[in-house]
């Protein structure tokens, strides 16, 4: 789907919003965050704006959760049922989309509903988010093979961490999938730390290519 891209990761927790929101901001793109659980400390939508994307590019979420906890979990201690409508895509072009969790991270217990299964739907493709550091090799792998059974695009990796060569050499090579590079560990992380590593760290003209923007 020209103009969509979707940033999910092999874990929670892996630099997600980080990622899409520096993706947000370096291509002038709307933001969108379908689901979001946990509210104690704040929204990911909100992490987006400290992180320069601009706020009226920063769309509503469809959820807004107080538990953090899966999707499924923190709506049924809620007792809020998530509609497949208001999960559809916003009609907003260019648009990077945050997954909550991890691809088989539950939205819905009955009928099953999974974050993957969403993404299916969308029909955009997926960058993926990855770590650098031991285990990333096995959960990328994995990734890229469940979004290829359901049929979801892959647009590549992203990985953030600290350098390390063989895995963020042997993952694209196995998987057979484009690496856009490395965001590394960033202190202070703010908008002009952000930025200036997303450009030069990152494909962002890959990237662009990507969400259907051109190089």
């Amino acid at each position: 789907m020209s103009g969509v891209l979707i940033v999910s990761g092999t874990d929670t927790g892996i630099g997600k919003t980080v990622v899409a929101a520096g993706l947000a901001a370096a291509l002038g793109s709307s933001y969108w965050k379908p689901v979001q659980a946990g509210l104690e400390d704040g929204t990911d939508s909100g992490r987006a704006v400290s992180l320069g994307v601009q706020d009226e590019r920063v769309l509503p979420e469809a959820y807004r959760l107080d538990l953090p906890a899966s999707p499924h979990l923190a709506a049924e201690r809620q007792r809020i049922d998530l509609q497949d409508d208001r999960l559809s895509l916003p009609d907003v072009r260019p648009l990077i989309v945050e997954g909550a969790g991890g691809l088989m991270v539950p939205i819905r217990r009955a009928p099953p509903h999974l974050m993957i299964d969403r993404f299916a739907l969308w029909g955009a493709p997926v960058l993926l988010v990855a770590r650098t550091s031991l285990g990333t090799i096995n959960h990328s792998l994995l990734s890229i093979e469940v979004l290829r059974t359901r049929g979801v695009p892959v647009a590549g990796l992203l990985f953030v961490g600290e350098a390390h060569e063989d895995n963020e050499a042997t993952i694209p090579a196995l998987g057979g999938v484009r690496s856009f590079g490395r965001l590394p560990v960033l202190d202070p992380l703010d908008a002009p730390t952000l930025a200036r590593a997303m450009n030069e760290h990152i494909d962002l003209s890959g990237l662009r290519a990507a969400i259907g923007l051109g190089a």
